[in-house]
């Protein structure tokens, strides 16, 4: 009996705890793994304002930054996008007052906007955050901070996932940020196979973790074929292998 050939699904997340939990992740879902990071974290040195009444959060890196610093909200209203973000912010020992419902800046935005006019928010991220978060809060009449933790980078050799996307051998590419959606072109145009990577992604199953994510794609010619209405990596993951199962290879 011959045995079935097992999708090839490209994964982008940081190379730290998160790539080696997509890689199990997807191993257990009989997916071939494809870890190919396509973001590195710069610390920025910098610590998230203590004389705020509302302090956000987006991302466990952020979180486990300013807790190596030191940061105290002191008194402030912790606010969380996503249930990651506050898990992590809780085993650092911090106590989370607010996590929207729907994990993105315009979820938060949501949550927030009939509460916060005159109120000072510190925004706590890195150098990628989406304008819909501060733009939101001060539309709402927040006067509104940004503190920039850390910067995102490409990290030096990756573009895996570009070569064999170009030459029609991945099955499946789970895009969790606009910024890996960039940097993934960004590898391939490195390889000179920019257009060839966007070719091999049509005949794949893409995910993006969300609309902002979706809209970077498709705005650079990659049609995006799983936007989950749960905005975390396992049900992105889970969502698109189940989406690219009846696209295997002979």
């Amino acid at each position: 009996m011959r045995e079935e050939p097992r999708l090839r699904v490209a994964a982008f997340r940081p190379d730290d705890e998160r790539l080696a939990a997509a890689v199990e992740l997807l191993e257990s879902l009989g997916a071939d793994p494809v870890p190919d990071p396509m973001l590195a974290v710069e610390p920025a040195d910098a610590t998230p304002r203590t004389d705020a009444d509302y302090v956000v959060l987006t991302s466990k890196t952020g979180v486990e930054l300013a807790a190596e610093a030191g940061w105290s909200p002191n008194g402030a209203t912790v606010c969380a996008i996503g249930d990651a973000t506050a898990a992590s912010l809780r085993e650092a020992g911090y106590t989370v007052d607010v996590v929207p419902e729907e994990f993105s800046s315009t979820g938060l935005v949501e949550r927030l906007e009939d509460e916060v006019a005159g109120a000072r928010v510190e925004v706590a991220r890195s150098d990628h955050g989406s304008a819909v978060l501060t733009d939101g809060l001060e539309a709402a009449g927040a006067y509104v901070h940004e503190t920039i933790l850390y910067r995102l980078v490409r990290p030096e050799g990756s573009g895996e996932s570009a070569a064999l996307a170009a030459n029609g051998e991945l099955d499946a590419a789970l895009f969790t940020s606009s910024l890996t959606v960039r940097h993934f072109l960004a590898a391939a145009a490195d390889q000179g196979i920019r257009t060839e990577a966007i070719e091999g992604l049509q005949a794949a199953t893409v995910g993006a973790i969300g609309e902002p994510t979706k809209e970077t794609a498709e705005n650079a010619g990659i049609s995006v074929d799983v936007v989950p209405e749960r905005a975390d990596f396992e049900t992105l993951a889970c969502e698109v292998v189940e989406g690219a199962a009846p696209t295997y290879h002979d």
